[in-house]
């Protein structure tokens, strides 16, 4: 095994992890921005006004992405499993 096999690797399963987990993040991300916005202008500081709101957005965000991020894990997955005997055969 290589260090370039390693390092692609990698490089692929660093790839397909930031390509699954960033949709739920970025939508979490974006509703807790806008609700803590709300929450400054208009003082209310319910903790609970700042929980639901994201808990929800993430639910859907990986109901409506939920086909992007299998699709690309199981392509990641495919990806190893036809490389695995290359990787462990010595050049």
């Amino acid at each position: 095994m290589t260090e370039e096999a390693i390092l692609d690797l990698v490089r692929n399963a660093l790839t397909a992890v930031i390509l699954t987990a960033a949709p739920p993040l970025a939508c979490g991300l974006a509703v807790g921005l806008a609700v803590s916005i709300f929450q400054t202008v208009t003082s209310i500081q319910e903790p609970t006004l700042a929980f639901v709101p994201k808990i929800l957005a993430v639910l859907l965000s990986l109901v409506f992405f939920g086909p992007f991020m299998l699709n690309n894990l199981t392509t990641f997955f495919r990806q190893l499993m036809e490389e695995i005997p290359h990787l462990l055969v010595p050049r």
